[in-house]
């Protein structure tokens, strides 16, 4: 997987460097990416052709820009160009959960791994926290996790070995989970030993979110537990979403399938965060 990663990263790069014009000042994936979006706010359509000369890269490093956004469901593809995203278009629950499950798996048992017996865990909603669930499930081990999503609660509470509280709150039927002010003032009543969390993105800056609400669910997590794990894919590296969560040092691990590019590993590094990309 970390092969396949630096070959897109070396692809993307050669991209970049054969549509460069000779004076013109490099700007990063994560940047470029970044004004796209801002583009977008500003008018319903941008073109290949157009960022490509602006950005002075490749119309196929713009191409990829655009598929990278699309699949986080933060813009539409349209013909020659793209469009802002529709309402409701980042990928639901289920649809994320059908994708990188090996993946998700590989994290879900490492994070299991983290959780001792007699701990208070705090799990939030997501693919990738529901694997933890389904391998804390499975091992029996003997906590108290407190939830915010159905899925979650119903692995563990199926698994005889944890004690499942559910948050109340508003249901988001799309992400199968509670948010909202009644779910963050339930969360501020307990302490945990730690918390379990996934994002939307990752980057130097710190982790984000875009599924609406869930920014502040995990805000809450952060702020009563002892220690932070976030449970990432790859795919999440070097993207940003709609509502910043934490800054890195909010993070005591990341646990994910493959190593970072060399821009983030430094600076989760120097946040003294644990990155653990297990086998």
């Amino acid at each position: 997987m970390g092969e396949k990663t630096d070959l897109l990263a070396a692809t993307d790069q050669a991209g970049d460097q054969a549509g460069q014009q000779p004076d013109q000042p490099r700007i990063r994936k994560s940047e470029r990416r970044e004004q796209i979006l801002l583009e977008l706010k500003l008018r319903p359509h941008v073109g290949i052709g157009e960022l490509a000369r602006r950005f002075g890269v490749s119309r196929e490093t713009v191409r990829r820009d655009f598929d990278a956004l699309s699949n986080d469901g933060l813009i539409s593809r349209a013909h020659g160009g793209a469009s802002a995203a529709a309402p409701g278009q980042y990928p639901g629950f289920d649809e994320r959960n059908r994708t990188l499950m090996r993946e998700r798996e590989r994290i879900g048992r490492a994070a299991a791994s983290l959780v001792q017996p007699g701990d208070g865990v705090m799990i939030d909603a997501g693919s990738t926290t529901l694997q933890a669930a389904r391998q804390l499930a499975r091992l029996g081990t003997r906590c108290t996790v407190i939830t915010n999503s159905l899925p979650v609660a119903m692995a563990l509470g199926s698994g005889g070995g944890a004690e499942v509280i559910m948050a109340p709150g508003e249901l988001n039927p799309d992400e199968a989970a509670v948010t909202g002010p009644d779910t963050v003032e339930f969360l501020r009543q307990y302490n945990a030993n730690l918390c379990l969390i996934g994002a939307m993105g990752l980057d130097e800056k710190g982790f984000s979110e875009t599924v609406r609400g869930f920014s502040a669910v995990k805000r809450a997590m952060l702020e009563t537990c002892e220690a932070a794990h976030l449970l990432i894919c790859h795919d999440k590296f070097d993207q940003k979403g709609l509502a910043r969560v934490g800054a890195l040092d909010a993070l005591k691990t990341v646990v994910t399938d493959a190593t970072p590019g060399p821009a983030l590993n430094r600076a989760l590094a120097a946040a003294g965060v644990r990155v653990m990309v297990p086998a």
